[in-house]
């Protein structure tokens, strides 16, 4: 083929292009929804209960994860949480009777050791005046009755305390301790529960990415889930005709292999092109221009169409 056969082939094909823009007709392909899960923890998987291309309804588990790790968080956290509970509940409804008379307890026996202890440090002390014993031993029982003053006033210090009541800080300190295990457990019983990766829609499962036993990372896509929503058409819609098409537009759709065609509406158009800014390009170069458009289909027998397939969508200029 010479030269000026190649130009006449080109100018043909752009008008035959042009002309079937200018009628509102614009191929594509057939999408539906795609829903990606992912993983929130970096465990092994577990069981896949569902295979690729099996039906599934909102709720259902799609992935499951090893939950034995998360298992031994869980119950850490139930630990602390009781134990702060507990806390935060005897603060503030103060000691028992039987704590303060232990407590008194401590307190006389603590005063008794302490007066037996002085009473035989000074009987010492006036044998060392004496001379009757050394005055190590007395020092030895100087130091034995310091020991015993200070568990007294110790003694004293705790029964001062009950009897006086939990300060209302201490008890706002317990409550806000509480406040963070019960927080920490319901994060830890989110992420657990993340770990059997459901399903937020009805449809079928396009792709599983991981195999039982492999380990995904955290974020990591673990299932492509495809709506069973009505499927719609993904076009590029030219710059000639952009001006007559919106949102609501009404559309035919020819779908390859099939001899009845389907109606529509656009539900979706771009307001920017998707390449060279239109402000950059000369009034020849606009016409290149392409928005990115999507075009449902409203009858219920397409409900059924498979994805992936070319469709050629011509859409109603005419339509207010």
């Amino acid at each position: 083929m010479n030269k000026h056969a190649v130009i006449a082939l080109a100018g043909t094909l752009t008008l035959v292009a042009c002309s079937r823009h200018d009628h509102g007709t614009v191929p594509g392909t057939l999408e539906r929804e795609r829903v990606e899960l992912v993983a929130d923890a970096n465990e092994s998987i577990l069981s896949l209960p569902f295979a690729e291309g099996a039906a599934v309804k909102p709720g259902d588990v799609v992935v499951v994860q090893d939950r034995e790790l998360s298992a031994a968080d869980l119950d850490a956290a139930r630990a602390q949480l009781a134990e702060a509970e507990s806390r935060a509940d005897e603060l503030k409804n103060g000691p028992r009777n039987t704590t303060i008379r232990a407590a008194i307890a401590r307190r006389d026996n603590a005063r008794a050791q302490r007066d037996s202890a002085v009473r035989e440090r000074d009987r010492l002390l006036g044998l060392v005046a004496r001379s009757l014993v050394s005055k190590q031993d007395a020092d030895r029982q100087s130091a034995v009755a310091d020991a015993a003053e200070a568990t007294l006033r110790e003694a004293e210090s705790d029964l001062r305390e009950l009897q006086e009541g939990t300060r209302a800080e201490q008890i706002t300190q317990a409550k806000q301790a509480a406040d963070s295990a019960r927080a920490t457990l319901k994060g830890l019983e989110t992420t657990a529960s993340r770990l059997e990766v459901r399903s937020p829609i009805a449809g079928t499962v396009d792709a599983l990415p991981f195999h039982v036993g492999e380990k995904p990372a955290r974020g990591a896509t673990v299932a492509v889930l495809l709506a069973t929503t009505a499927p719609f058409a993904r076009v590029h819609v030219p710059e000639p005709i952009r001006a007559h098409v919106k949102v609501g537009t009404t559309a035919t759709l020819r779908v390859d292999g099939i001899e009845r065609t389907f109606k529509g509406h656009v539900r979706y158009i771009a307001s920017e092109a998707e390449f060279t800014p239109y402000y950059s390009l000369t009034p020849a170069d606009r016409s290149r221009l392409a928005f990115r458009a999507e075009v449902v289909i409203d009858d219920q027998e397409g409900s059924t169409l498979p994805v992936g397939v070319p469709v050629d969508v011509t859409l109603d200029l005419a339509a207010p």
